[in-house]
């Protein structure tokens, strides 16, 4: 007999992550570099510590700058770093940029 599958094994499979992070660098045309920051604690001391992680997103139409909020998911390989893919940007504030 066929097996078929149940609608919660098919939503898992077509999820992605999505996540939010700061641009850090325009890496050339349509790449730009994103840090991503994560807060846990330290598993034996319970000190909550900071951890960062950068990824390389494509800009398709070069929309974000230094210093913006970028939301970005994940997509298949578009280079040998690039997996991940721009969704929206949020601009960031012109007087927090020049300081």
């Amino acid at each position: 007999m066929a097996e078929t599958k149940t609608t919660t094994e098919t939503a898992d499979r077509g999820s992605r992550k999505h996540r939010k992070g700061v641009v850090l660098s325009k890496s050339g045309d349509k790449s730009i570099v994103v840090r991503f920051e994560r807060r846990r604690p330290h598993p034996k001391y319970g000190k909550v510590m900071r951890q960062f992680k950068k990824y390389h997103v494509h800009d398709e139409r070069n929309e974000a700058k230094v210093g913006d909020l970028a939301e970005i998911a994940e997509c298949r390989p578009m280079s040998r770093l690039k997996h991940w893919r721009l969704v929206a940007v949020t601009p960031a504030a012109e007087g927090a940029q020049k300081a």
